[in-house]
């Protein structure tokens, strides 16, 4: 999918679209709060053996084994991890639930179609892009982030 086609999917018509933005290592970034199920304070994970190194581990939420993820790790960003002050914000990206480790939640944007632009092309290290769109908001530079590029498949996290 290219970068244009990924700001298509957010609502062609104009329509206004509500995100839930955070920060991750001190940058805002933001996700369709049609995928947010929930927001929880910060829980220690049970680690996994072999899990890749983004993967913090797995919580009990109400009986069911969510993984966790860091997203600064995922996101290739080197910061200090403080897990008594983190949020958990639990997504979901067609049937995969996962929980996303970040800094803080900052708010809910009512976003515009006609306010996402495309991020600019830049060389990667990886295959495809974890920001599908940028918008400016109170003179910040906000992230949306793509779930399915950020959440691994099963068959990735395997590898």
């Amino acid at each position: 999918m290219t970068d244009s086609e990924a700001i298509k999917d957010y609502s062609g018509d104009g329509s206004v679209r509500e995100y839930l933005s955070f920060l991750v290592g001190g940058q805002d970034y933001c996700v369709d709060i049609m995928q947010v199920r929930e927001i929880r304070g910060g829980a220690k994970a049970t680690t996994l053996p072999h899990s890749p190194s983004f993967m913090r581990g797995v919580i009990n939420l109400r009986g069911t084994v969510l993984p966790i993820m860091d997203l600064a790790c995922r996101l290739d960003m080197h910061t200090e991890t403080d897990t008594q002050r983190n949020v958990i914000i639990v997504v979901a990206t067609g049937e995969r639930v996962v929980g996303l480790m970040v800094d803080a939640v900052s708010d809910i944007l009512a976003i515009s179609h006609e306010d996402l632009q495309p991020p600019p092309d830049l060389p990667a290290d990886q295959q495809r892009s974890f920001v599908s769109a940028l918008t400016i908001m109170e003179n910040r530079m906000i992230r949306v982030l793509d779930l399915t590029a950020v959440v691994p498949s099963s068959d990735e996290e395997a590898a």
